[in-house]
């Protein structure tokens, strides 16, 4: 579907669908698909037949691992459609995918309600100020409870949610959508959900339609300080003045409008489509992005305009049999096939080799992406996820999308000389797709390790290097990424001297370390080491202590205690000396190591874990095991609740280690009845007796 010349930029709507596993993402994304005349039949994710989820991986998963981005027509706007993962271990997908998007779907079975993973994108979409509307699925299976999860959007997100629907009737008394708008039931005369028809509201749902639509009306008005006046001075309010008060409202994250529906059953996805349309920004709703020159760190404003000096932002790239993909969102200027354009992240130039559009794995060539939209560029060689694209008179740096660290490792190792070089290729090619998987060589051991967001995304990554670079390897039992980091204040005095004929190396470096506060710390930009020069009078030069910071950054890769990465250090240069001849920058380098690590010594240093956040839903027979066997992996038990009739829901506070092969021994327990989510929480200090098997090498 190539552009056309005259499109109209507000015309065009740049969102994704986000939610939990298993709420109904990618099916929602089938039936948009669908309805826009885009496939002409369904493929559905049991069958291992969706559209968007079209790795192999995917399908037999019955999961979505990467986001895959669509486009398609509702109503003569333009939809850039990403369907992101829900498994919290490709939360970078939707990390990356919110960054470049102007709104948010959020999906909710009606069923479970908000489960933790839609917390934490929910959380993701409030960072990146992504206004966004809930799609209330599934009211067609039993148990479904529609004013709950409500409930649950209010107490677990702290949203403000706006009912435009409601559903007439639930599970299997499910028959239709009220429109409290225009107050009439929105009824579904075929099973593929074309044959809609609005009738009158039947006497049995009308006072409560009633109810609610003064509920709605009341909290558009609220949210708009024009329609309070005229409120207060009892004057009338249109339907038009509280449809524009509504998208105001939800362009400024004030509102989040409510929908519901059943994907599954075809109902209430063109409602949907409708309020996308009519509610979500389009590029000229959003504010001008911001970046900075990247010289003179200048801060420079870009409108989402075609007469603009480019400036776009790749956030995703994919390699696969066709070549390189860099999917890209471009916020100001055009961006033409065959063109030169600057990487000014990295300072170099790249040639746009062609541009085309994505339809999930299947892809169009077009000429150029206007400001607003998003595409995919073929050819770029030393472009990466969250470099800038600009125009080479006119540079920008654009703010880069930032990647939680990952916490789980194993080691692998190939089974031939022949894999060896196969599997160093498909490791790199796979570690530019994903900013959250790294790949270390211990050059003592001579052994590749790799580091991930959890055992399904290290799977996943293994199944892949095996299956698309025919790697044959061994994958050694998944390890713990454990932290170092100081519990005190420390000062030390470190000089460096060394004297071999002719010039020497000398450098002396007084410096003071604290803990680092989580506050200062994202105050600071989540730095792990916030460096200050403190030094007056001139003992040491601006140069030398710049060059003793570089030191100490390299220095918190590898900590004192067991050789893990250090974090959360405040360290201060109070003091220091310098020599004429024999100071220089490497000798401050070096000494500024040297410095970090006898600090660190001194300021009572301890292993921290990754603690993650867990989630068990069990039938209610199996919570009494199910609570006692989390306390017995180290947990904490911080709460409790009913998950609709005869299931609870179970949240805790685990160590990571304690939880490898958690899957297995809980379908154990329950009989297979169980299931549960885990995501990365925070880091702790670990107990003693944890502490000093890692030091030994047994963690």
């Amino acid at each position: 579907m190539a552009k056309r010349p005259d499109f109209d930029l507000s015309k065009v709507r740049n969102i994704g669908i986000i939610a939990h596993i298993d709420a109904g993402k990618t099916t929602v994304t089938e039936r948009v698909l669908y309805y826009t005349g885009m496939v002409h039949r369904i493929g559905e994710v049991h069958d291992g037949a969706a559209t968007t989820d079209y790795m192999e991986q995917e399908r037999e998963r019955g999961i979505t691992i990467t986001a895959a981005a669509v486009t398609c027509e509702w109503r003569g706007h333009q939809i850039n459609l990403i369907d992101t993962p829900g498994h919290v271990d490709f939360t970078a997908e939707v990390q990356r995918s919110l960054r470049v998007l102007d709104g948010g779907i959020a999906v909710f079975d009606s069923v479970a309600g908000v489960e933790p993973q839609s917390e934490t994108v929910w959380r993701q979409a409030t960072e990146y100020n992504v206004p966004r509307m809930c799609f209330v699925n599934k009211m067609d299976r039993t148990g479904a409870n529609f004013y709950r999860t409500v409930d649950m959007i209010i107490d677990r997100l702290k949203a403000n949610p706006v009912l435009l629907y409601i559903p007439y009737g639930e599970g299997d008394d499910f028959r239709g959508i009220v429109d409290i708008m225009t107050m009439e039931l929105v009824t579904y005369g075929d099973d593929m959900g074309t044959a809609i028809a609005r009738v009158a509201l039947p006497d049995d749902i009308r006072p409560l339609a009633e109810k609610t639509r003064r509920e709605t009306v009341d909290k558009i008005i609220e949210s708009d300080e024009v329609l309070t006046e005229k409120y207060l001075m009892e004057e009338p309010i249109g339907d038009d003045e509280l449809n524009e008060a509504l998208r105001l409202g939800t362009i400024r994250g004030k509102l989040h409008p409510v929908l519901c529906g059943s994907a599954l059953k075809n109902k209430g996805v063109q409602l949907l489509l409708d309020r996308v349309v009519d509610l979500l920004p389009s590029p000229l709703d959003i504010p001008s992005v911001r970046g900075q020159h990247p010289k003179t760190e200048a801060e420079i404003i870009r409108k989402a305009d075609d007469n603009e000096p480019l400036a776009a932002l790749v956030f995703k790239i994919i390699s696969d049999k066709y070549g390189r993909l860099a999917f890209t969102r471009v916020y100001s200027g055009v961006l033409r096939s065959g063109t030169q354009v600057l990487n000014s992240t990295k300072g170099q130039s790249e040639r746009v080799g062609r541009l085309v559009r994505m339809f999930a794995d299947r892809r169009e060539d077009i000429e150029e992406v206007r400001a607003g939209d998003i595409a995919a560029i073929i050819g770029l060689k030393e472009t990466f996820t969250g470099d800038t694209l600009c125009a080479p008179n006119d540079p920008i740096i654009l703010e880069n999308i930032k990647f939680p660290d990952p916490v789980i490792e194993v080691a692998i190792e190939p089974n031939s000389k022949a894999d060896q070089d196969k599997m160093a290729l498909g490791l790199r090619k796979l570690a530019e797709e994903d900013p959250t998987f790294k790949v270390e060589v211990d050059a003592q051991l001579g052994q590749t390790k790799i580091k991930g967001m959890g055992e399904l995304h290290l799977e996943v990554l293994v199944d892949r290097l095996m299956r698309e670079f025919g790697v044959q390897a061994r994958v050694g039992r998944p390890r713990v990424a454990y932290r170092e980091t100081i519990t005190r204040t420390a000062r030390v005095d470190t000089i460096l001297k060394r004297q071999s004929g002719g010039s020497g190396m000398y450098a002396r470096i007084v410096l003071e370390v604290e803990p680092l506060e989580e506050e200062e710390k994202k105050a600071a930009g989540g730095q792990d080491l916030v460096w200050l020069d403190e030094i007056v009078g001139g003992a040491v030069t601006r140069e030398f202590v710049r060059a003793a910071e570089k030191g100490a950054r390299e220095a918190m890769e590898g900590g004192v205690i067991a050789g893990y990465p250090v974090v959360n250090i405040k360290a201060r240069v109070v003091d220091g000396a310098m020599h004429e001849v024999d100071s220089n920058e490497m000798a401050f380098k070096i000494c500024g190591s040297m410095a970090l690590k006898d600090a660190v010594r001194g300021a009572a240093p301890v292993i921290l874990e990754p603690s993650m956040r867990v989630e068990v839903v069990v039938p209610d027979d199996y919570t009494g095991g199910v609570v006692g066997d989390l306390a017995s992996r180290r947990g904490v038990v911080e709460g409790m609740e009913p998950r609709g009739i005869g299931v609870t829901s179970i949240r805790a506070s685990v160590p990571l280690s304690e939880m490898f092969g958690y899957a297995t021994d809980l379908r154990n327990m329950t009989q297979g009845r169980g299931n549960f989510t885990m995501e990365f929480d925070r880091y702790t200090v670990a107990p003693k007796n944890i502490a000093d098997e890692v030091i030994s090498g047994r963690g």
